[in-house]
């Protein structure tokens, strides 16, 4: 049978669980072959940012907890990288997964580069082209360390291809997020939600709003909320808000308005099945996310994107999304459009078609004995840089 492949896959927070969770069964499938340790650096650890995802995506417990927790980038970043090189030394493993673009991501990507352990990128190759994005110098520098790519579109290969990252190195497998929306519709689909809050299917719009960039400017923010409150007074909206959200709506002195507003209701976060829930039977998206982004192409949902930019560019040519940055009069006229049947169509891309984890299992399965492969014979061959 052979040495199993020792794999250890790295999440933090909200957006990666829904990318390792397929992962995690498909490499499971197959413990002969792979032996996968799950570490949870703890970057999110609110039971509400944090448990309830664990529960509906059926992720086991994490093998190992570091319980890092918040902090600014470079803090969080740093306590990372502590607490991670300790494991690693520890489990001395063939392989590390990253997945997104968190700080998670990319800690644990400089660990494994400066240990010489092989790394292996979920969802690589994704650029916004705009290096104030954190998440985009995450995702840089990850790709960068990456022995393995694996893309979600072809676009990424060609952004891997532009920065001069070897082909061998890249592996298009599609959009492993959408393998996870599609597994869990049906669930979706017997939630309470929306009826349990007096909403009709697609009579409702959905609003999430967490980047820094949205949030921590008072000004940016003001806007954006006379913008919601306009739209609020046509279509009632639905806002599962994000703890860092409301501590910076009640700074900036919005946070009763917005709570007191006609038509737009203000919930707790939600799990990612109601989640998945509201957004299907939305008629209309406001969100800053990036994974929104394509579970709404994905799903034919009208999405208004509150940013300048987007790694995402295929939402935007071949699928649903608009972005309306935080130009007040434009986020009221783009959903005024949506309103009056001007949405624009999306539906699958190629690619997404629920099997993005058994495409990667079988690439790992294919590169097994080179991952095994000492780094410094890995790295006399050229095949690394």
């Amino acid at each position: 049978m052979g040495e199993r492949l020792k794999i250890v896959g790295v999440v933090g927070a909200r957006p990666n669980f829904m990318k390792i969770s397929p992962l995690v069964r498909a490499l499971n499938r197959e413990p002969e072959v792979f032996e996968f340790i799950l570490v949870h650096t703890g970057q999110h650890y609110d039971p509400l940012m944090n448990d309830v995802f664990f529960r509906d995506l059926e992720l086991p417990e994490p093998d190992i907890h570091l319980g890092v927790g918040s902090g600014s980038h470079a803090s969080q970043t740093a306590k990372i990288i502590l607490g991670f090189e300790k494991v690693a030394l520890e489990l001395k493993p063939h392989l590390v997964v990253v997945v997104g673009d968190v700080n998670s991501t990319v800690a644990a990507a400089l660990v494994a580069g400066k240990l010489g352990i092989a790394l292996a990128h979920v969802e690589a190759g994704l650029r916004s082209h705009d290096r104030r994005m954190p998440e985009e110098l995450n995702r840089i520098v990850t790709d960068t360390l990456s022995e393995v790519l694996f893309t979600p579109t072809r676009l990424a290969d060609k952004n891997l291809l532009a920065e001069g990252i070897d082909p061998s190195r890249i592996a298009l497998v599609g959009n492993i997020m959408i393998d996870s929306l599609i597994r869990f519709l049906g669930p979706a689909a017997k939630s309470p939600l929306p009826g349990s809050l007096g909403l009709e299917p697609g009579g409702y719009g959905l609003v999430t709003l967490h980047r820094p960039s949205n949030v921590d400017s008072p000004a940016v923010l003001a806007e954006i909320v006379e913008a919601l409150l306009a739209v609020a007074r046509d279509l009632p909206l639905v806002f599962p808000v994000h703890p860092r959200t409301v501590k910076m709506l009640k700074a900036a002195g919005l946070f009763s308005r917005v709570e007191k507003a006609k038509g737009l209701r203000l919930i707790e976060p939600l799990g990612y099945i109601d989640f998945l829930a509201l957004l299907r039977s939305a008629g209309l998206v406001f969100s800053d996310s990036g994974g929104i982004q394509e579970e709404t192409t994905y799903l034919r949902v009208p999405c208004l994107t509150l940013r300048e930019n987007t790694e995402r560019p295929e939402t935007i040519e071949q699928g649903t999304n608009v972005l309306v940055g935080h130009d007040g009069g434009k986020i009221a006229g783009e959903a005024r459009k949506i309103l009056n049947g001007g949405g624009k169509k999306g539906g699958a891309l190629e690619f997404w078609d629920g099997n993005v984890s058994l495409r990667i299992a079988w690439e790992l399965k294919k590169r097994k004995n080179y991952f095994m492969t000492p780094a410094e014979i890995r790295l006399a061959e050229g095949a690394r840089f």
